[in-house]
């Protein structure tokens, strides 16, 4: 089953079930839908960056602070995170992401999700997913932020990271 294919559930601006389509067809759509985002740190606190592969359905070739996606139909946030932090750190025996808030995000244009931001810690060696990852590093928080003026971002993790770091700055 091709990505495009994965069932997801749709949701109202309220974050309730109303309905299920294939993801291609929730993109295409712009059909309301759940993502999860976990920002991966090492034990040295350093943030788990990626850039997505082109061949991605969604923001090919772009930058991200989090590893994360769609969450099935039927799933609940808290799988979906573990299940696609361990997918995209390419890790086992990664420990249940703490889950920190949820927003819906939209883009201006027609398409909105439901994001679950979460947080884990991987002092694992990581093997990312060659299908979803083309580049991989831990970065230092303030080369992040240096980053985020010079590489071009995934703008749905763009807005998270900037939540994120206002949830962090309340305590």
């Amino acid at each position: 089953m091709s990505s495009a294919d994965e069932i997801l559930d749709i949701v109202d601006e309220e974050d309730r079930v109303i309905g299920q389509a294939p993801r291609g067809e929730a993109y295409a759509r712009g059909l309301r839908h759940r993502c999860v985002f976990v920002q991966a740190r090492d034990a040295d606190g350093r943030v788990f960056v990626h850039r997505r592969t082109p061949t991605k359905l969604v923001f090919p070739s772009l930058y991200d602070m989090f590893v994360g996606g769609v969450v099935g139909a039927g799933e609940s946030y808290d799988d979906a995170a573990l299940r696609e932090a361990r997918e995209e750190l390419g890790v086992t025996g990664l420990p249940r992401p703490r889950y920190l808030f949820k927003f819906l995000y939209s883009d201006g244009a027609g398409l909105s999700w439901w994001s679950a931001v979460y947080e884990v810690r991987c002092d694992l060696p990581v093997r990312p997913q060659a299908e979803e990852v083309a580049w991989h590093a831990f970065l230092p928080e303030d080369e992040v932020e240096r980053r985020l003026r010079e590489w071009e971002w995934v703008p749905d993790g763009l807005a998270a990271y900037e939540r994120l770091k206002a949830y962090r700055s309340m305590g």
